[in-house]
């Protein structure tokens, strides 16, 4: 049975709105979605690069996180036919462990905690796909890199986009 490697924010966890957000609101500012179309937060505001990275450094950051739509549905039925793994590079920020297990526990139950990776550097994942809204975990990912869009990553060409779940449905399973 082939492998999928699933990444968890901005690609079943939607992170980048709360972040934008209580940036906003901690440094009055308006950034809006599509000011980070080809950016990233910090592109925008180099000076507070640190700052930025601290809001999502909470430990409770990534407990309350909307799910991105289909995902739910769409990786349930992948179950049925591939090996899923839910990979996140939480050791970038190692107090967002327990946050984003018990969010994965409530909302992907149908998942066993083996089939959780939380890593750092994601080229040690064994899979055929790995889904990811960033492409520097493609850089020497053995399998298929395929790109899920994000707004930062709008910009990046030479791998196989997603724009949703759906899509990401009628790749693995209506092929």
């Amino acid at each position: 049975m082939k492998r999928i490697a699933i990444d968890m924010d901005e690609v079943i966890a939607d992170a980048l709105p709360k972040h934008v957000s209580l940036f906003n609101q901690k440094y009055n500012e308006t950034i809006t979605m599509k000011d980070l179309n080809g950016k990233k937060l910090e592109d925008l505001c180099p000076d507070l690069k640190e700052e930025i990275n601290r809001l999502i450094a909470d430990p409770l950051f990534f407990r309350d996180l909307a799910v991105i739509k289909d995902s739910v549905n769409v990786i349930k039925e992948l179950t049925e036919h591939y090996q899923v793994f839910i990979t996140t590079a939480a050791m970038e920020f190692p107090p967002s462990f327990n946050a984003k297990y018990e969010w994965l526990k409530e909302h992907f139950d149908f998942l066993s905690d083996l089939n959780f990776v939380f890593c750092g550097d994601k080229s040690i994942i064994n899979a055929d796909y790995l889904i990811d809204d960033n492409v520097r975990h493609f850089k020497q990912f053995v399998g298929k890199g395929i790109l899920f869009t994000s707004p930062h990553n709008t910009n990046e060409t030479g791998y196989t986009r997603m724009n949703n779940w759906k899509e990401i449905r009628s790749y693995f399973l209506e092929e």
